[in-house]
């Protein structure tokens, strides 16, 4: 059985980069959609999940794994992560992580007032270096945290920070316009050595109005950032804090996953609505073809 991890709380140390289009090259779906980049054709899918499985079913169990819980997560989250179809589904080509508001006792005897879940390729699916997208539907609403990362295969043996975490896309309800990108790793001068940017919609805009794809292209020594075709941050070794240690170097998980509440987000107000649910369209991870 997996082992559960935390989640850790945002160091957020903002490195602001402008936003630049990524560089075009063959298109690589079929029509072109412009908010699709235009990947190089040195790219190939090595792994993906298209959830085409009947409406009403779980997620594949060859590809996700389930963390359960409701222990905050390091986070001082507010819900538990289950299992249950209630939570995790397939609809009309869609994964659909749904948060509700409910009280739930779980196996521990753990009660929370708000369910969801959380998914992860651990022990199934791991990759070092490559392009990790997903195209996603988030939610809206104060205190949902939605978001999309990886840590360390390593994770059992070193622990956190030490396996490192990539964070492709989070999202705090009370920012609808405003998507956060993030690596964590360790450090020898405090807990954590960070960082973090930030893409930002035009005035009056809201990532849950529509489906955007987050990525990330991970290479050795560097990681870019991007939402739609938009490059927005590309973080070096060269520019890591003083004292951190790059540990981008060795293979990474996915995980998908829908909190409510917690430190960073602030809890549910009284305006916030639910059911509330992330839909994701696809993930696909690739590797550079050898030329």
């Amino acid at each position: 059985m997996s082992k559960l991890f935390l989640k850790p709380s945002r160091i957020l140390l903002a490195v602001l980069l402008s936003s630049i289009p990524l560089l075009s090259g063959c298109c690589f779906f079929n029509p072109c959609d412009p908010k699709m980049p235009q990947l190089r054709s040195s790219w190939t899918v090595v792994w993906r999940d298209e959830f085409s499985r009947p409406d009403g079913s779980s997620p594949d169990p060859k590809k996700w794994a389930y963390a359960i819980g409701g222990n905050g997560w390091g986070n001082q989250e507010l819900e538990y992560y289950t299992s249950r179809l209630e939570n995790a589904r397939i609809e009309k080509g869609n994964l659909v992580i749904t948060a509700k508001e409910e009280n739930y006792t779980g196996a521990d005897g753990v009660t929370r007032g708000y369910t969801s879940a959380r998914l992860k390729t651990q022990g199934l699916f791991s990759q070092t270096y490559g392009r990790f997208e997903a195209r996603i539907k988030i939610p809206e609403g104060q205190g949902m945290w939605p978001a999309l990362w990886m840590l360390g295969e390593d994770i059992p043996s070193v622990g956190w920070p030490k396996c490192g975490e990539i964070d492709i896309m989070e999202n705090i309800g009370k920012e609808p316009a405003t998507v956060h990108g993030s690596l964590h790793g360790p450090s020898t001068t405090g807990r954590t050595s960070d960082l973090t940017a930030i893409f930002e919609l035009p005035a009056g805009q809201s990532f849950a109005d529509d489906f955007h794809l987050y990525a990330v292209e991970w290479e050795p020594d560097t990681v870019r950032f991007y939402v739609d075709s938009n490059l927005y941050a590309t973080f070096t070794s060269s520019q890591w804090p003083a004292g951190g240690i790059w540990v981008f170097n060795h293979p990474f998980f996915i995980i998908l996953n829908l909190a409510v509440g917690g430190d960073w987000p602030g809890s549910p107000a009284a305006s916030t609505k639910f059911p509330q649910s992330m839909l994701v369209d696809y993930v696909r991870v690739y590797t550079k073809r050898q030329l």
